[in-house]
């Protein structure tokens, strides 16, 4: 399969001045008021960003989900209005909304859009965050209760009528009429309990983007459990990116955001990190370690993201010929589909569509966006 290329879309703010401003984890997360350096999530400034991806190539983009950010299916939704064939990535918490008004919620998003729904599932690593919006689960139960919600909607999505008892959730009479495209289920996470989950559920398993050898390490430990199921999963991979003509000019700005820190943002985001129950954060959080040298830390791999954002925290930085060997590099490990992102981005989204997809493209590895999905197949629970 041909390398699929997606955008995200900064539902908590934009900013050209720091690193800041991502989906931060915990007490550092914050919503952008517009300032002089700094863009509101103003819907103007996203639907901005979500068409120039659809025109430059980009075939979707994640919207994240925290207690920081509008809320993903409200925006995307509206963004549906104003695009053509993009989709939505949409990042949501399974089990804070019943299984039935899920699935009543994505059949809508698909009729009203043309079939252009893909869904995140975030089960949570973080306990804090997750009291927010009232759940008091762990995190084992989280994905328990996930893996019952995504069973649950799998056959609601059957059009048939549903009778289930689990755990953590229970549907009696349950039905979802006229089922329309099924969308995609993305679930990332590198526990023991995410594996379980994606390998029973999920269409897409999702990494951030650690160092080639060890997401090929990853990855094979979700073959060989979704091979014990009787499935096969695609793979995507979450990366910030620092394109440039120049190696030397994608470097230089790479070191100009690390100058722009401030060592009291950095402390404070590393307490919160240290303080996450998520594996995949520990992983992001050992590449740095809290350091700001030596932050290469694979070919073209920078992990100065991370030292103040929580989630995905490493960049791709290099040229334009550079960013697209390290793209194929992991899409020989099995890894499709990318999920890109940049600050700001609304510029960056151009300087990878202009500079990264035409030499995609010449090699023959992009994948060019479909036109609008028709069709009303679901797929078979297995």
């Amino acid at each position: 399969m041909p390398v699929v290329l997606h955008w995200f879309l900064p539902t908590n703010g934009d900013s050209r001045s720091d690193l800041s401003l991502g989906n931060a984890v915990g007490a550092s997360g914050s919503r952008v008021t517009e300032s002089g350096v700094e863009r509101a999530p103003e819907i103007g400034y996203i639907g901005q960003i979500a068409r120039s991806a659809e025109q430059l190539g980009f075939e979707a983009a994640l919207t994240p989900t925290s207690s920081w950010c509008e809320d993903a299916w409200v925006i995307t939704a509206g963004l549906t209005q104003v695009t053509e064939r993009f989709k939505f990535l949409v990042a949501f918490r399974p089990g804070l909304q019943p299984p039935l008004l899920a699935a009543q919620m994505a059949a809508t998003y698909q009729r009203i859009s043309g079939g252009r729904l893909l869904l995140n599932v975030v089960v949570g690593g973080d306990d804090a965050e997750q009291r927010r919006f009232g759940d008091t689960l762990d995190k084992r139960a989280r994905y328990a209760r996930a893996g019952e919600f995504l069973h649950a909607i799998r056959e609601l999505w059957s059009g048939e009528v549903v009778d289930y008892h689990g755990a953590h959730l229970s549907l009696e009479g349950a039905q979802l009429p006229a089922p329309p495209l099924w969308p995609d289920v993305y679930l990332g996470g590198s526990s023991s309990g995410a594996v379980e989950v994606a390998a029973r559920y999920a269409d897409v398993y999702l990494t951030w983007g650690e160092p080639p050898a060890q997401v090929a390490r990853k990855l094979d430990g979700v073959r060989e459990r979704a091979a014990e199921l009787d499935r096969e999963l695609r793979f995507g991979i979450r990366l910030h990116v620092i394109a440039r003509e120049r190696s030397e000019e994608a470097w230089a700005e790479a070191q100009r955001l690390l100058d722009g820190l401030d060592p009291a943002a950095i402390a404070r985001a590393q307490a919160i990190q240290s303080a996450s129950q998520s594996e995949g954060q520990r992983r992001m959080q050992a590449l740095h370690d809290g350091r700001t040298d030596g932050l290469e830390v694979s070919p073209n791999l920078w992990a100065g993201v991370g030292l103040v954002r929580g989630g995905a925290g490493t960049a791709l930085v290099g040229s334009h010929e550079e960013v697209a060997d390290r793209i194929a590099e992991y899409h020989e490990l099995g890894i499709d589909e990318f999920i890109l992102s940049g600050y700001p981005h609304l510029e960056e989204a151009y300087r990878v569509g202009e500079g990264v997809i035409p030499v995609l493209r010449r090699r023959g590895l992009l994948r060019e966006p479909p036109g609008l999905a028709g069709g009303v197949a679901a797929p078979a629970l297995s």
